[in-house]
């Protein structure tokens, strides 16, 4: 690596870079802004914006665009001393006024009435980098706008052809329906065929546009930049914990957008986590309720939980953790519920996932071993509908040469894999191949979804898992896709025996927020969370809580790192947050938990569990191999059949339930004979 190292001067700054750096890059390790727009640290390198031309001492007479010259190929000076770059000097700055008079020779003064003003990067580097005057007096052309699906809309007019969304949608998000056609003033941006973006990643276009021509469709027109409070927070519509940032206009969630971790999400979120926060205003839980003969009758918060205390007093309660529940919310039930001698448990879709391992049930990698795996094996999931994000991240490794294979359904994961088979002889068989074990000097990666593990010998097929990492040098991650299961495991929110063990005999069931599991008639169920959904329908009490963005809670993610989600709002009505209520319903039942404060909690909370104050660190989990048993004959199926519909703040958005609509009808299209 040393011997690649070379030293460049910019502006009079010396610094030493790999060689194979370009001269932007470069100029971002020496602290000195390159104005661009079809430059993006993720993405192919175009060079057609010109923006970020700088100029080369030594090189050719005219200005050179820096995101496509590498350092190793500049010309040291005439003794040796390293190459001179200008990024401000008189060449430079009128290159720059040039470039930028002839991009906004077209572009319309739409300012007043861009969803982009107040973040455009054109507006910014006109601004910087512009003159204050136009030469161009002509007609400016205009452009049809496009109709890309209900999540991105067009003005196409505004588009200064920097490709961002091209070489978006088909390097990082796998699809191959936009392009650019025509030459010349003719050039523009489209869709093949007319078609409607088919991805769960579109919505990042949206970001990466550095002018107002494609926009967010469900935010326009509704809020101004400045008008918004920020909110640095994380997301829970998948177990992968995408750091997000969270902007609300008053009491209200306007638009949510990603924030940068690398270790995780990298830039992008997922269109589930972007367009879901029409969901946080429709059929929420605002008061409590009680069921007096036989319908839900409102009622006021000592009335209900007083209710919810008779009713558990002296009976065999069961608590249910839903998926979307903060650890501190799981810690507080198992607390309360145990204290009344029952059990709780939050794997309520039946998956075996065992206790206490956590080798087992998070696995030994990280997220971002991804990106160096030469080999990746798939049992049993299907990233692309259960974490997006990271089957961008899989498809990035695979366009690095990884080989990836898949044990499970055959289905489209926008890029090529190797299908071992589909059912647990297809598994076996891989277990006992003996090339299994050749190559194995290159890392490799072993990820195991919740549709191998929620069968009755998912048990079983983990420890064959976990054996095929073992024999081939290979990490593990187990691909959750509750984003409140691994914390909720973590803090011992578990009975042995699965979720038929902890409502045995159950007389009363306390549901926190679990949406997705049937309650069979009989038991007395007391429902705490924030929307009307399945859980309260079947409820005898409602206790109104707070949604994920309205309390500070703690969500360890997939591969068991802890990170933190900040209150952007408060809850509507009288919802409460989900520690408060479980703290007061524990006053009255007369066990009252030892802590009267978010404070005191998470200080329990981390003096029986360490690692979990550890924010934003992985913890090493020690290998522990469960023991071989033999599995049974079933065929994987995957858990998610509709990527929009899975949760109840999902299944409560206009936007969700249209895109769903939209994926069936196009799962349902004719297709041509070949």
């Amino acid at each position: 690596m040393s011997s690649n190292l070379k030293k460049i001067s910019i502006d009079g700054h010396v610094v030493e870079v790999d060689g194979a750096m370009t001269i932007i890059q470069a100029a971002e390790v020496a602290g000195i802004e390159v104005p661009r727009f079809c430059y993006h640290e993720r993405l192919s390198i175009a060079g057609n914006c010109r923006m970020c031309l700088v100029e080369v001492m030594g090189g050719p007479p005219k200005p050179a665009a820096s995101c496509a010259m590498q350092v190793r190929d500049l010309r040291p000076g005439p003794n040796g001393e390293p190459p001179v770059v200008k990024t401000n000097s008189p060449m430079v700055k009128k290159a720059r006024e040039g470039v930028m008079e002839f991009l906004l020779i077209n572009h319309p003064l739409d300012c007043p009435i861009c969803d982009q003003g107040g973040e455009c990067d054109l507006q910014d580097q006109a601004m910087a980098f512009g003159v204050d005057f136009s030469r161009y007096r002509e007609p400016k052309r205009a452009s049809e706008n496009l109709n890309l699906g209900p999540l991105v809309k067009t003005e196409m007019t505004r588009c200064i052809s920097c490709t961002r969304c091209v070489r978006f949608t088909t390097e990082v998000a796998g699809i191959h329906q936009m392009g650019q056609t025509g030459r010349g003033e003719d050039a523009e941006i489209t869709s093949y065929l007319n078609a409607t973006l088919d991805s769960n990643l579109q919505g990042n276009i949206i970001d990466l546009c550095p002018v107002g021509a494609l926009t967010s469709k469900p935010y326009a027109f509704t809020a101004r930049p400045w008008e918004l409070t920020k909110t640095e927070s994380i997301d829970v519509m998948d177990a992968l914990g995408s750091n997000i940032r969270i902007d609300t206009k008053g009491r209200e969630v306007m638009r949510i957008l990603p924030r940068n971790n690398d270790g995780v999400n990298e830039e992008w979120i997922s269109d589930k986590t972007r367009f879901i926060w029409d969901g946080l205003r429709r059929q929420r839980l605002d008061k409590p309720y009680v069921r007096v003969n036989g319908k839900l009758k409102p009622a006021t918060w000592g009335e209900a939980l007083a209710a919810a205390a008779t009713a558990m007093k002296g009976k065999k309660v069961a608590g249910l953790v839903g998926d979307l529940a903060s650890v501190e919310a799981a810690y507080s039930l198992k607390a309360l519920v145990e204290g009344l001698g029952g059990h709780v448990e939050s794997r309520t879709d039946g998956a075996r996932l065992p206790i206490g391992n956590r080798s087992a049930y998070v696995g030994t990698a990280k997220i971002e071993d991804i990106d160096s795996a030469k080999r990746i094996l798939l049992i049993g999931t299907n990233p692309r509908v259960e974490a997006p994000v990271l089957n961008a991240r899989l498809r990035k490794a695979w366009s690095l040469g990884a080989q990836v294979a898949l044990l499970g359904e055959a289905v489209d994961l926008t890029y090529d894999y190797h299908h071992l088979g589909t059912d647990r002889a297809a598994l076996v068989a891989l277990m006992n191949d003996p090339e299994l074990s050749t190559g194995t000097e290159s890392p490799g990666l072993v990820i195991v979804g919740q549709g191998a593990v929620n069968e009755a010998d998912g048990e079983a097929v983990l420890a064959h898992a976990m054996r095929i990492a073992e024999l081939g040098n290979c990490k593990l991650l187990v691909l959750h896709t509750a984003a409140g299961r691994v914390g909720a495991m973590d803090v011992g929110a578990v009975t042995e025996g699965g979720l038929a063990a902890a409502t045995d005999g159950a007389e009363v069931i306390f549901n926190l927020g679990a949406d997705e599991v049937e309650i069979s008639a009989g038991p007395f169920v007391i429902y705490q969370g924030s929307h009307g959904d399945r859980g309260a329908m079947r409820a005898d009490v409602i206790l109104p809580a707070a949604a994920w963005t309205e309390e500070n809670g703690l969500f360890v993610n997939t591969e068991g790192r802890p990170q933190l989600a900040l209150r952007s709002g408060f809850p509507p009505g009288e919802a409460k947050e989900n520690w408060a209520i479980l703290r007061a319903l524990s006053g009255e039942l007369g066990k009252a938990l030892p802590w009267d404060s978010l404070a005191q909690l998470r200080h329990a909370l981390i003096a029986a569990h360490p690692h979990l104050g550890q924010i934003d660190k992985v913890a090493e989990n020690a290998w522990t191999p469960l023991a071989l048993r033999e599995p049974g004959k079933a065929t994987f199926r995957n858990v998610i059949r509709d990527f929009y519909l899975t949760n109840p703040i999902a299944r409560a958005s206009a936007v969700m339930a249209e895109l769903s609509a939209m994926a069936a009808a196009r799962a349902r299209a004719p297709m041509a004979a070949e």
